[in-house]
Protein backbone atom coordinates (compact mmCIF):
# COMPACT_ATOMS: atom_id res chain seq x y z
CA UNK A 1 0.00 0.00 0.00
CA UNK A 2 1.33 3.44 -1.28
CA UNK A 3 0.20 6.63 0.94
CA UNK A 4 0.76 9.89 -0.87
CA UNK A 5 0.56 12.85 1.78
CA UNK A 6 -0.01 16.76 0.38
CA UNK A 7 1.00 19.67 2.16
CA UNK A 8 1.12 23.41 1.64
CA UNK A 9 3.83 24.48 -0.58
CA UNK A 10 5.03 26.61 3.11
CA UNK A 11 5.72 23.56 4.16
CA UNK A 12 7.77 22.00 1.43
CA UNK A 13 9.66 25.12 1.50
CA UNK A 14 10.93 25.53 5.25
CA UNK A 15 11.29 21.26 5.00
CA UNK A 16 13.93 21.72 1.89
CA UNK A 17 15.49 25.18 3.28
CA UNK A 18 18.40 24.91 5.73
CA UNK A 19 16.62 26.08 8.36
CA UNK A 20 15.11 22.49 8.63
CA UNK A 21 18.83 21.21 9.17
CA UNK A 22 19.07 23.37 11.71
CA UNK A 23 15.84 22.69 13.82
CA UNK A 24 16.55 18.92 12.88
CA UNK A 25 20.24 18.96 14.93
CA UNK A 26 18.39 20.98 17.55
CA UNK A 27 15.61 18.48 18.06
CA UNK A 28 18.45 15.72 20.01
CA UNK A 29 19.39 19.00 21.92
CA UNK A 30 16.49 19.66 23.31
CA UNK A 31 15.48 16.23 24.69
CA UNK A 32 19.19 16.01 26.39
CA UNK A 33 21.65 18.99 26.66
CA UNK A 34 19.23 21.65 27.13
CA UNK A 35 17.93 20.40 30.19
CA UNK A 36 20.72 19.02 31.25
CA UNK A 37 22.24 23.33 30.98
CA UNK A 38 19.11 23.72 33.16
CA UNK A 39 19.95 22.02 35.63
CA UNK A 40 23.76 22.62 35.76
CA UNK A 41 22.73 26.46 35.81
CA UNK A 42 20.50 26.05 38.72
CA UNK A 43 23.34 24.44 40.78
CA UNK A 44 25.52 27.23 39.59
CA UNK A 45 28.00 25.54 38.37
CA UNK A 46 27.66 26.21 34.71
CA UNK A 47 27.78 29.10 32.90
CA UNK A 48 28.23 31.56 36.09
CA UNK A 49 26.95 35.27 35.23
CA UNK A 50 25.12 34.08 32.22
CA UNK A 51 21.88 32.86 33.91
CA UNK A 52 19.61 35.41 32.05
CA UNK A 53 20.66 34.43 28.76
CA UNK A 54 21.21 30.47 28.82
CA UNK A 55 17.95 30.22 30.64
CA UNK A 56 15.59 31.72 28.02
CA UNK A 57 17.73 30.41 25.44
CA UNK A 58 17.30 26.52 26.64
CA UNK A 59 13.61 26.63 27.53
CA UNK A 60 12.90 28.31 24.35
CA UNK A 61 15.16 25.74 22.32
CA UNK A 62 13.18 22.94 24.60
CA UNK A 63 9.47 23.76 23.92
CA UNK A 64 9.65 25.40 20.06
CA UNK A 65 11.51 22.66 18.61
CA UNK A 66 9.48 20.09 19.34
CA UNK A 67 6.65 22.69 18.16
CA UNK A 68 7.80 22.80 14.54
CA UNK A 69 7.64 18.99 14.76
CA UNK A 70 4.07 18.59 15.97
CA UNK A 71 2.94 21.25 14.12
CA UNK A 72 4.03 19.19 10.68
CA UNK A 73 3.20 15.76 12.27
CA UNK A 74 -0.61 16.92 12.72
CA UNK A 75 -0.81 18.01 9.14
CA UNK A 76 0.35 14.34 8.16
CA UNK A 77 -1.39 12.21 10.43
CA UNK A 78 -4.63 14.61 9.36
CA UNK A 79 -4.07 13.77 5.85
CA UNK A 80 -3.14 9.80 6.50
CA UNK A 81 -6.78 10.13 8.38
CA UNK A 82 -8.13 11.06 5.50
CA UNK A 83 -7.15 7.89 3.64
CA UNK A 84 -9.86 4.72 3.98
CA UNK A 85 -8.66 2.10 5.91
CA UNK A 86 -9.72 -0.67 3.84
CA UNK A 87 -8.23 0.77 0.23
CA UNK A 88 -6.40 -1.85 -0.95
CA UNK A 89 -3.18 -0.77 -3.12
Amino acid sequence: MTVTVDIDSKWVKFIRSPLYVVISSLAGVSVSFAPLFLYWSGQGKFFVGYERVIVPICFAVIYLVPFVYIRLGVIVAAKVREFPAHAES
